[in-house]
């Protein structure tokens, strides 16, 4: 006997939907007061940490409870991506405390692997990869340092927060690239099954 396939409508799935519910909550706090408030910025890097870190309890959740799904494994890299895109943005502009390039770079890539991933969803679901995780946990680390109130901390900390973004810009690239080319071969591989069948 075949077990059921779980329902999309589980635990790690609403644990993935309220991380991004937490995203215009998040931005509205950056915003407080033109983002110039210490105590505003400590709540949105607080609201920031909590959503990022809830990316590790939905696929604890969805690992440990057999409750993997298609619906999961396509929100979870969405959720990602609208956490951490709006966070870039918003230090870019309207606070300008990051060049342009940085989100555009990013969120570049992070489109690009999105669409890429729907048009090759009627072969395959490409889930997170480990690259793709540790690309993720950079991003997540990088914008937490940008998001304090640095002006106010030592200046080493602003240092650590370049490094890592430097860091996460390279992983970004190099697995956007991996995911570039295994898209190409899903595509490739459906297609030549296709034409044997």
């Amino acid at each position: 006997m075949v077990d059921a396939a779980p329902s999309p409508w589980n635990a790690a799935n609403a644990v993935t939907i309220a991380r991004i519910a937490l995203v215009p909550l998040f931005a509205w706090a950056l915003l407080v007061d033109g983002g110039q408030t210490v105590e505003w910025r400590l709540v949105a890097t607080g609201i920031f940490v909590l959503a990022a870190a809830s990316d590790r309890l939905d696929g604890y959740l969805a690992r440990s409870r057999g409750l993997v799904t298609d619906l999961g494994k396509l929100l979870d890299p969405i959720a990602d991506k609208a956490l951490i895109g709006t966070a870039l943005v918003l230090l870019w502009w309207p606070l300008g405390e990051l060049p342009w390039w940085v989100p555009v770079v990013i969120l570049a890539r992070e489109l690009g692997i999105t669409v890429m991933r729907m048009a090759v969803l009627k072969y395959a679901v490409m889930p997170a990869s480990r690259g793709g995780k540790l690309k993720t946990v950079l991003q997540s680390v990088a914008v937490t340092l940008f998001l304090l109130p640095l002006e106010h901390l030592p200046g080493f900390v602003g240092v650590v927060a370049w490094v890592v973004l430097a860091a996460a810009i390279a992983v970004t690239v190099v697995t956007g690239v991996e995911y570039a080319v295994q898209g190409w071969r899903l595509r490739r591989e459906a297609r030549r099954a296709a034409r044997l069948a």
